[in-house]
């Protein structure tokens, strides 16, 4: 994996997920991020790397050279390195980290019942399996 990507680890089984993660590489001209399942041999691998709690933290982490980030600041963070004006999102920083995670946190404890879930881990196409770790 080549150092300039950043790592976005999601749920697989998540339809809101998945959709995020395909929303992600459309904005992604750039070709920064790499996705991995939590579910997945390197999610999990990551994930205990850096000492992440899944129950915890369940839908979406953002890993930055050693550092990761999770919920609505992870979300931000990703903004910035999307085409169009999805870096203006960032400035949402400034809204207090407790808040913008009670926000974060109500929509994923309720993703499952308002978007669905697979069964299993998306499979990437073949043009998206290299965006892949």
């Amino acid at each position: 994996m080549n150092a300039k990507h950043k790592i976005i680890l999601f749920d697989g089984v998540c339809n809101l997920c998945n959709g995020a993660v395909t929303y992600i590489i459309q904005r992604d001209k750039k070709n920064i991020f790499k996705f991995a399942a939590l579910q997945s041999e390197i999610g999990k691998q990551l994930v205990a790397k850096f000492k992440i709690d899944t129950k915890k933290v369940d839908s979406i982490i953002f890993i930055d050279g050693e550092k990761h980030y999770e919920k609505s600041t992870a979300a931000l963070r990703i903004s910035k390195d999307l085409s169009g004006a999805y870096p203006l999102l960032f400035g949402f920083m400034i809204v207090p980290k407790f808040i913008r995670n009670a926000v974060y946190d109500y929509i994923a404890r309720n993703r499952y019942k308002w978007f669905g879930k697979k069964e299993s881990c998306m499979i990437p196409t073949a043009e998206l399996k290299e965006r892949f770790l």
